[in-house]
């Protein structure tokens, strides 16, 4: 069994495989060369991060022991409430010109206009940068018209998480939920209602529209056409799997959502009905293994439809170094980042988080084997990855996906049909692709 896990990570990699300051293209720097100030005094600087609960502090506690580490660079943790909001604060920032040295964030829109800096300097002079370590397809997502501008922190995916007392008392097994179809019937099977009201769900997909289009790609659906000059949201893949999802939650009263608060509360919410056996199991991040009590879960890839492989997209999270910080602040980030992403800090995320780690490298950590050896759970992630669809880049700087964040609240909270609310998508989005394309 240890060789067979052993073989299957491997191979899953190879599959896989605020502070101001003037515009600087960024000088470069090896591992060994100093990173401090002319004076000799550490350089302090920012890092934005929208993280909370365990991920937060585990991104704290690598903050501190990267300071801890040396004496040239002190990094100060900001933490947003989520990944939105950090992009919100930094687009506020970015035209105050008061920005963080570093954030994780990344956007192809603001790379090409000159928002985020160029790290193509700073890897050519570092001596220790191996970029055919790191993770093909999440070092090529930070990549822009050629140019690295974003280095990933970690891989993500999103998993199924379910009870498995609740999932052997009912008589279902990990083969009864392999496709959409089956987890449907199976969150049906595990639903209690008393007068007419639902207390425990079969099933809590996670609220917005990732998971919906996970699913969509499942079916076969796509977001452009072949030649990117039309959007295709209102096909008969998206219609059909967005109106399932209507239909579990508001009809069958099987499934059910949280959405809503501030940052994350909808995701731990979420996570705390499984938790307490409001809900017999959830959708939801890779990252979400550090928070969750594998003595009372199990994990399992996502499905597909009947007569569909499953896709869905397996992505990078990113942070990039702001072009306005100063040339000292952008080294001190660009050391700051290359620290996290070391092989054993890029494998303890992993183990302590649940995400993906990005480089393959990490796979020689021991004690990275022997934990994946002892935590099934874990291997999830990197066996999903194997069949999972690379994230959708919108040509528009985001209003697809926009558009689709909509028409998923449309669906999942109004109950609108989902043909009404994708058609109105479409428009909305065809219309800022039309602007990019000259359609």
């Amino acid at each position: 069994m240890k060789s067979i896990l052993s073989g299957l990570l491997i191979l899953s990699f190879i599959i896989l495989t605020a502070c101001g300051g003037n515009q600087s293209t960024g000088a470069g720097a090896t591992e060994n060369q100093s990173a401090g100030a002319a004076d000799g005094k550490p350089v302090e600087i920012e890092f934005w991060y929208g993280l909370g609960g365990k991920l937060g502090d585990e991104m704290k506690s690598l903050i501190d022991e990267f300071n801890a580490s040396q004496n040239e660079v002190i990094v100060k943790p900001v933490v947003q409430g989520n990944y939105d909001e950090t992009k919100q604060k930094l687009q506020a920032a970015i035209a105050s010109g008061k920005v963080p040295a570093a954030a994780l964030a990344s956007d192809v829109v603001w790379a090409k206009n000159g928002y985020f800096a160029s790290l193509d300097d700073f890897i050519a002079a570092d001596n220790a940068f191996k970029a055919d370590d790191f993770i093909p397809a999440f070092l090529n997502q930070g990549k822009v018209d050629g140019k690295q501008y974003f280095l990933p922190m970690y891989g993500t995916t999103q998993l199924l998480y379910y009870n498995k007392e609740m999932f052997k008392k009912a008589g279902i097994t990990e083969e009864d939920i392999k496709t959409w179809e089956g987890l449907a019937a199976a969150a049906e099977k595990l639903t209690v209602k008393e007068n007419g009201k639902t207390t425990v769900y079969g099933w809590e997909p996670m609220w917005g529209a990732d998971n919906m289009i996970d699913a969509t790609l499942s079916r076969g659906g796509h977001i452009l056409s072949e030649d990117g000059k039309t959007v295709m949201i209102d096909s008969p893949e998206w219609v059909e799997t967005w109106d399932a999802f209507r239909k579990w939650i508001f009809e069958d009263q099987s499934m059910a959502i949280h959405s809503g608060g501030q940052g994350w509360e909808y995701w731990y919410k979420t996570i705390d009905d499984v938790l307490q056996d409001k809900a017999a199991g959830y959708t939801g991040s890779s990252g979400d293994q550090g928070d969750l009590d594998f003595n009372k879960l199990a994990a399992a890839p996502q499905p597909g439809w009947e007569g569909h492989d499953p896709a869905p997209v397996a992505s990078a999270l990113q942070a990039g170094i702001l072009a306005k910080a100063s040339p000292e602040e952008q080294k001190a980030a660009y050391k700051w980042l290359t620290f996290f992403t070391k092989a054993e800090n890029t494998a303890k995320w992993s183990m302590n988080t649940g995400y993906i780690a990005v480089r393959q490298s990490a796979l020689e950590v021991p004690e990275f084997k022997e934990y994946s050896e002892q935590n099934p759970h874990s291997r999830q992630p990197l066996l999903q990855a194997q069949h999972a669809s690379e994230p959708f880049i919108d040509p528009t700087g985001g209003k697809i996906m926009d558009a689709l964040k909509v028409a998923a609240d449309k669906v999942q909270i109004s109950n609108m049909p989902a043909e009404q609310a994708l058609k109105e998508a479409k428009e909305t989005a065809q219309r800022a692709l039309d602007q990019v394309t000259g359609g």
